[in-house]
């Protein structure tokens, strides 16, 4: 199934929506999310869960048979960690939990193959075509495909925003707002000026840097905040948050059985 990816979406300027998956990795609620989201994509979370790499090429599987792009959270902390998730089929990484420039640019040095990065030549996957496309033609399509989100999400990363903006390779900026809104003092409460200004300094970065940016957002006001400021990719709910929805909504249903 051929597909846009949400690379080229935000590159043509578009919104997009996307779905975590994280507390419940499973092929069938992302066939549900494909059939029913009216989403583009989702991420899945390996930095807050012990899925394997097995599981998660089911995963990525299931997204590519629904019609949906899909990208990988992790900490970025060895080669294997980083590169793994795009042999598997992922569309991109996104980094969690950096602090600096240089830990962007060894990571972007692990996502790229040579002459750009390290990352070690495989071809029997799905990103090489299981070993139809010439490794040449692999190279240079991987380094220009493969996307690189950084999360913004500790006071560190803020300080130093600028740069890793301007890293080459790195495509997105994304805000992790719990962990930037406790790393700021301010935990649970992204609305609060002190982060709203951590954010708006992360907005500018991209913007100065012709790059995108996401954000996780819990509520519409913060959504709608961050859109204001050119956010152009929203993640508006988990796997969790549509089963907390759905049991809330049951029982606004029955009011009746659930007193």
């Amino acid at each position: 199934m051929q597909f846009k990816t949400l690379k080229e979406k935000l590159a043509e300027g578009l919104e997009v929506r996307v779905m975590a998956i994280s507390a419940f990795p499973n092929p069938k609620i992302i066939e549900v999310a494909g059939k029913f989201g009216d989403l583009d994509g989702v991420w899945i979370d390996q930095e807050h869960s012990g899925l394997p790499n097995q599981e998660l090429e089911l995963l990525l599987l299931a997204c590519r048979a629904s019609g949906l792009d899909a990208f990988v959270r992790v900490a970025p902390t060895d080669y294997a960690t980083v590169m793994r998730p795009m042999e598997g089929g992922a569309s991109g990484i996104m980094m969690a939990q950096v602090r600096s420039v240089a830990d962007v640019e060894q990571a972007v040095r692990w996502m790229k193959y040579s002459p750009e990065g390290e990352r070690g030549m495989f071809l029997g996957n799905y990103e090489a075509e299981f070993g139809s496309k010439s490794a040449a033609k692999h190279v240079v399509d991987s380094n220009r495909d493969r996307w690189t989100v950084i999360q913004i999400e500790t006071a560190e990363a803020v300080d130093c925003v600028e740069g890793i903006a301007e890293v080459d390779g790195v495509d997105c900026l994304f805000v992790g707002p719990s962990d930037l809104s406790n790393n700021l003092g301010k935990p649970g409460n992204p609305m609060d000026p002190h982060v709203l200004n951590a954010i708006e300094r992360i907005a500018n970065a991209s913007k100065d840097n012709c790059k995108p940016w996401g954000v996780l957002a819990k509520t519409e006001e913060f959504a709608i905040k961050c859109r204001e400021l050119g956010c152009q990719l929203f993640s508006i709910a988990g796997d969790l948050d549509y089963i907390n929805r759905g049991i809330s909504a049951t029982k606004s249903i029955f009011p009746s059985f659930f007193k």
